[in-house]
Order: C-alpha cells, then sequence, then structure tokens
C-alpha cells in the first residue's frame, strides 16, 4: 500500500472525530466533530487545521489517517493518528515514512520530533524502525491524568 498526504477538509475531521479506539489507545480518540468544531479546538479551528493538519490517503483513496506538524522554533513537532480500523496490519512504518517526508518537504532545515506515551510500545517500535529514537522521557498533563512521555527526535543516520 502506498500513502500520500492532502490537505484536511472539515469532512476528513468529521471522519476523524467518529473513530473510536480499542482501550488503552482510547485516549486517542477525539470529542465529536461538532463540538471540536464549536470550541475551535486542533482541527476544529479552520486556520490551525489549514496551517497544521493533513490528511493520509492510500492509494485507494481511502482515509488512512492525520498527521499535524505543529510548528515550534527550529522544530517541526509532529502529531498523527491512523485509522484504527488499519492499526496492527503492517502499515505502521510506511504511514510513518509518508508522515516524516511531508514534514522534511514543509521544513526541510527542521529537526522533526514527536512525544509517545511511555506504554505504548508498538507504537515506540515503530517510530525507531523508521529512524526516531529517544532522547527525553518526562510527564504532562494528558485529558486522563498526569501521564509518562518519551520525547523521539528523527535521527535516520544513526539507525
Amino acid at each position: 500500500m502506498n500513502f500520500h498526504v492532502e490537505p484536511m477538509q472539515e469532512t476528513h475531521a468529521a471522519l476523524i472525530c467518529a473513530w473510536h479506539y480499542d482501550p488503552p489507545y482510547q485516549i486517542y480518540s477525539f470529542l465529536p466533530w461538532e463540538h471540536m468544531k464549536a470550541l475551535e479546538v486542533e482541527f476544529g479551528d479552520s486556520e490551525i487545521r489549514r496551517s497544521q493538519y493533513a490528511v493520509i490517503m492510500s492509494d485507494q483513496h481511502t482515509l488512512e489517517g492525520f498527521a499535524q506538524f505543529f510548528p515550534m522554533e527550529g522544530v517541526t513537532r509532529l502529531g498523527l493518528g491512523m485509522n484504527p480500523a488499519r492499526m496492527g496490519q503492517g502499515y505502521g512504518a510506511l504511514f510513518v515514512q509518508a508522515i516524516v517526508g511531508e514534514a522534511l518537504q514543509r521544513t526541510p532545515h527542521h529537526e522533526i520530533d514527536l512525544e509517545v506515551l511511555t506504554w505504548n510500545e508498538r507504537a515506540i517500535h515503530i517510530y525507531k524502525k523508521v529512524g526516531f529514537e529517544i532522547t527525553d522521557t518526562y510527564e504532562r498533563p494528558t485529558p486522563t491524568g498526569i501521564g509518562q512521555f518519551h520525547c523521539m527526535v528523527y535521527r535516520p543516520h544513526s539507525r
């Protein structure tokens, strides 16, 4: 399967908000689309959606996931989510590689990093496979309380 990145449209955002992840991944589910839009949070804000978010589509034109390219000083922080119907099917590395490729095109001189909950071993495995390495571990708030996170930096040369 091949993946490509496209701008996130409102129709994509509504579909993503309808995704439900099984435990323990339910922390990654979003509010209903109408709430996101009314509160103007994340991709519910049209300007943030336009400037930071994209969708990942398959070569069969199906919505496979999304990515956020959050701008920081000299760094692009990735946020991403795969369609829960596709999880565990062996597409994770290709999915993440498509997102990293887009980040490199958008900001070629920026470092690329991401945050991942330390218990999410499935994601950590994929990120390492693609070229990320853990550079820091810390606690920060999540929607369900304090969580422990790894910061992972894309360093493909050190694999």
